[in-house]
């Protein structure tokens, strides 16, 4: 789990994170300035500091991982309670290079029905999964692809372009029910249409992620 300054929603997702002695919980701070670090100490002796990006903190962790199952779950994210069981049972299909979970926001009305649609009409489409749906793959298929490549922006839909060549990209259900908060502070429609301009921008304009990057906000 990569996290910076994510006090205020970690204790809830690690609570809702219900593991058992097969798995274990990495936390990697990339330079958090409030209580995350304490709170993640509270739930896991494999937390971690070190001040790069998103990517390189995800690539740090996964170093440290000693099973041969990787979750890359975002600290504004719930897993479903059959999550992990579904992970194992996904992983074992010979075809299958990665997976993630159908995206669903944490949000009654009805606007975020229909962006979640979308979202995940475009990952189905595209065969690609992004942050926010909780990446997973056998660890020695992400040492295979070189893992996340160190870029400040898309760093996923990097990942699934090359994890696309190896094998199929499963989505799968419960869906991964994510925070709101990026869509309640910029706004439904305009945060919609910019991660997803951003996106194709990226994917099919060829436009660097460094450039992209300046048009997105880190909302905590």
């Amino acid at each position: 789990m990569p996290v910076l300054n994510e006090a205020k929603v970690l204790r809830n997702t690690l609570n809702n994170l219900k593991l058992s002695g097969n798995e274990e919980l990495i936390i990697v701070d990339g330079g958090s300035s409030d209580d995350t670090l304490s709170i993640a100490r509270e739930f896991s002796e494999n937390v971690f500091e070190t001040k790069t990006g998103r990517a390189s903190v995800m690539n740090y962790g996964a170093k440290k991982a000693t099973g041969d199952i990787l979750l890359f779950l975002h600290a504004d994210c719930i897993l479903p309670d059959s999550g992990l069981k579904t992970i194992r049972k996904t992983l074992r299909k010979d075809n299958i290079s990665a997976g993630g979970f159908y995206l669903g926001i944490d949000h009654p009305k009805t606007v975020y029905r229909i962006i979640e649609f979308g979202a995940n009409l475009r990952s189905v489409v595209a065969s690609l999964v992004y942050g926010d749906q909780g990446i997973f793959l056998k660890k020695d298929t992400f040492t295979r692809v070189g893992g996340f490549t160190e870029i400040p922006l898309m760093e996923d839909i990097e990942l699934s372009i090359k994890l696309k060549k190896l094998g199929k990209i499963a989505l799968v259900r419960p869906p991964m029910k994510s925070s709101p908060r990026r869509w309640l502070e910029e706004g439904a429609l305009y945060s919609t249409l910019r991660d997803w301009s951003i996106a194709f921008s990226y994917s099919f304009l060829g436009i660097s992620p460094e450039k992209l990057f300046r048009y997105y906000k880190d909302v905590r």
